[in-house]
């Protein structure tokens, strides 16, 4: 079976940025996804669609096609005071390259990196930590098979909907993620 859309496609893959391995899957252990769901970059996906398992391909994204050029706009100066915790400024999480979450004044969460810490203010970036880089993989196709429920509810949080929530839903308990309605 090749690679296509909507198939459940395991690969293992070795990704090098700046002349270093960035990351890369673990021995036995390699990266699950479901093709053309957007869990992936789309030219990553592109690049490996027709694919057999056992084939590999090594290919370039350069940073427009990976996760984009630096922002300056995403690179702000925070007060200090912005990172408060339990009445005082939390200075154990802020030096440089700590990643720390934090929340927008609408709710939305993100993870900035601290870049430089000064007396009253700290630096912050809020780039992709792989924006603005060249990306080199490395990548061969495990295996490809059809993609199952199970494997929806896992990798788009869609919960049980098998109709069985008597601990034959995959990884939940009765009521956690389940939405068959038969639960007590």
């Amino acid at each position: 079976m090749k690679v296509e859309m909507n198939k459940m496609i395991a690969v293992d893959y070795k990704l090098t940025v700046d002349g270093a391995i960035a990351d890369q899957s673990q021995p036995g252990q390699p990266l699950e996804f479901i093709a053309g769901m957007g869990m992936l970059l789309p030219k990553f996906e592109e690049a490996i669609m027709g694919k057999e398992p056992g084939e590999s391909v090594s290919f370039t994204l350069e940073a427009k096609d990976g996760y984009g050029e630096v922002i300056a706009e995403a690179i702000v100066e925070l007060p200090k005071t912005v990172f408060m915790m339990d009445g005082k400024v939390a200075e154990d999480i802020l030096f440089v390259g700590s990643q720390i979450p934090m929340s927008t004044a609408d709710g939305q969460h993100m993870m900035g990196l601290v870049k430089e810490v000064k007396d009253e203010t700290v630096m912050m970036d809020f780039n992709h930590p792989m924006a603005g880089k060249t990306l080199n993989f490395d990548v061969t196709v495990v295996s490809v098979r059809d993609t199952t429920p199970e494997d929806l509810a896992k990798f788009m949080g869609g919960g049980c909907s098998c109709g069985d929530c008597g601990g034959g839903c995959g990884d939940h308990e009765c009521g956690e993620g389940c939405d068959c309605g038969g639960c007590n």
